[in-house]
């Protein structure tokens, strides 16, 4: 679906704006910033919402709502497993996406408030909030305008793209597909307008906005579903679509933006300096293609002959996607304020060490997660998508694609950071360089793999391809002297990669054991029951192995 968050894409770096500035008193070495804006918007205490807001605790509040946005996804996942199965009408659901997307990533890069941050800092940064606003206002309609015409030849042209994307489609699915594409349309101009809105908070550290509108975005999809789906069927989704990208991106960020001062005017000035800023910062992005966005495109258009497959196929990369966003995209968007003080400052040691020790805690968090997904992963997908027309079998083939897609979770993640580090230097050219490299180079993976291995080896492509992706980001870091790759916690990352190993194999034995027949309260108890002892094992090796992360965790809970 359209997210920020999953459009991941970012030798000498050519910028076309000056870096991200600090607008706030900033302690860069404890990465700490007075978010006073919180006490215009109120905020919990806890994480620390009305007073000093740190890189951690604003990735707490982004990861929480992100978890609650992905329960959200997980239960639209459950409902549309339970009404629809895998069936043709939910292949043509999960297609109808695709065209939305590819226009809002190509037409605008798909990370729109990451530019805007870069330009309302500056404005902020001089004091001059009304030159912000007409400059966020400019570009917001020049290019609300493009997109809105992007959209109309992509409501005019459906038929044609989805002949071509979807060749393997009956005629019946092409025109399910077809009319779905239509329906969800609308939704990249109410996300383009949410993420301008959103930038205007996020030069002043605020964060609450960005982290609660994907819970009305994906509540909206499961309010849809739960009150419409007996009269509309797999219309009620896509309606649902609609009502939470109004709802969630764009009518909360722009309240949050509002209230925090914003004048918007419905002025036309393409020749307003900051429209060519935008381009210059946003082109690179436009023009490239990063398998984190990709990926959906080039499995679909291989898998489209078998509609039943296409579906358990999306069913597991979206359980997949639950955790992998509730890490990585969040972490990320919450870093890049903290690593652009850094920067600003030229304190590249500095720098270099924080984008290292954010990706070591990453990487090993997200190994750790693995060892607990792929143990319980039959556990997983009988509790979130099987019953009624979602059959064992269908439960049984999702469960072993999530298990090939949990392999990879740590490359998902980390190169969330890997790429803020660049932008973070306003360096959008490299990372369009290296994930459209690898993108290409990954094609004929993807072909070759799916010869061979049918299905499971377009997600073994995936994986691999994600390898090379966050392989080539580390290696351009570390070859532009950004960021070391021998100042990573190889030790550390041994020490969770064995505890991960360890608690992963544990729990595959302890759910082999389990009956075959599971109603879904002994799915639940197990799960629990096996939870409880991942978290033992885990915390026995990591202290057993003199590991840091306990320590930090706990050391965090004590602190948020």
């Amino acid at each position: 679906m359209i997210a920020e968050t999953a459009a991941e894409p970012g030798t000498s770096p050519v910028q076309p704006t000056p870096p991200l500035r600090p607008t706030l008193p900033v302690n860069v070495d404890a990465g700490v910033v007075p978010a006073a804006g919180w006490r215009r918007l109120g905020g919990v205490r806890r994480l620390r919402l009305g007073g000093v807001q740190t890189a951690f605790s604003a990735s707490l509040l982004l990861m929480g709502c992100t978890v609650l946005a992905q329960m959200f996804s997980l239960l639209r996942n459950k409902l549309v497993a339970h009404y629809f199965g895998a069936d043709v009408e939910t292949a043509a659901y999960f297609a109808g996406f695709q065209l939305p997307d590819m226009i809002y990533y190509l037409v605008i890069g798909g990370v729109a408030s990451t530019a805007f941050v870069t330009i309302l800092t500056r404005y902020r940064d001089a004091e001059d909030e009304a030159g912000g606003d007409r400059a966020l206002s400019a570009i917001l309609n020049v290019v609300f305008a493009g997109l809105l015409f992007a959209c109309v030849l992509g409501f005019v042209f459906a038929p044609q793209y989805v002949a071509y994307f979807f060749a393997g489609f009956t005629p019946h699915e092409a025109a399910l597909c077809v009319h779905m594409t239509r329906i969800l349309m609308v939704t990249p101009l109410l996300h383009f307008a949410g993420g301008v809105f959103a930038s205007r908070l996020l030069v002043r550290k605020i964060f609450i906005t960005q982290a609660i509108a994907p819970v009305f975005y994906s509540g909206g999809i499961v309010v849809g579903l739960l009150l419409l789906h007996n009269r509309y069927g797999i219309d009620s989704m896509a309606i649902g679509a609609v009502a939470g990208a109004f709802f969630g991106p764009l009518l909360v960020n722009f309240i949050g933006a509002r209230r925090v001062g914003l004048r918007w005017s419905p002025t036309w000035n393409p020749q307003h300096p900051a429209v060519r800023e935008w381009l210059l910062i946003s082109l690179p992005l436009m023009l490239g293609a990063s398998l984190t966005t990709t990926d959906p495109w080039i499995r679909n258009k291989f898998i489209s002959g078998d509609a039943a497959d296409m579906s358990l196929l999306n069913y597991a990369r979206q359980i997949f996607t639950a955790p992998m966003n509730a890490l990585g995209p969040a972490a990320g968007i919450a870093s890049l304020p903290f690593f652009a003080a850094l920067w600003v400052k030229r304190d590249v040691a500095a720098f270099s060490a924080a984008v290292d020790r954010a990706v070591s805690r990453m990487i090993a968090v997200s190994l750790l997660l693995s060892g607990w997904m792929i143990g319980i992963a039959p556990l997983i997908i009988d509790i979130l998508v099987r019953g009624g027309k979602f059959n064992g079998h269908d439960a049984a083939v999702t469960s072993g694609y999530f298990v090939l897609y949990t392999l990879g979770l740590f490359l998902w993640t980390s190169q969330n950071l890997y790429a803020r580090a660049f932008y973070a230097a306003s360096d959008t050219l490299t990372p369009m360089v290296s994930g459209t490299a690898v993108t290409l180079i990954s094609i004929p993976l993807y072909r070759m793999l799916y010869l061979v291995d049918g299905s499971r080896g377009l997600v073994w492509a995936a994986t691999l391809g994600m390898l090379l992706h966050t392989g080539a980001l580390a290696t351009l870091l570390h070859r532009k002297r950004m960021v070391s790759l021998a100042e990573l916690e190889w030790p550390e990352l041994g020490r969770a990669l064995l505890a991960a190993v360890v608690s992963g194999a544990v729990l595959v034995g302890v759910t082999r054991l389990l009956p075959e027949r599971r109603t879904l309260f002994v799915n639940l108890l197990a799960a629990m029951a096996e939870t409880l002892v991942w978290v033992t094992l885990v915390f026995a090796v990591l202290r057993w192995t003199g590991s840091r992360l306990p320590d930090v965790v706990l050391r965090r809970k004590r602190t948020a």
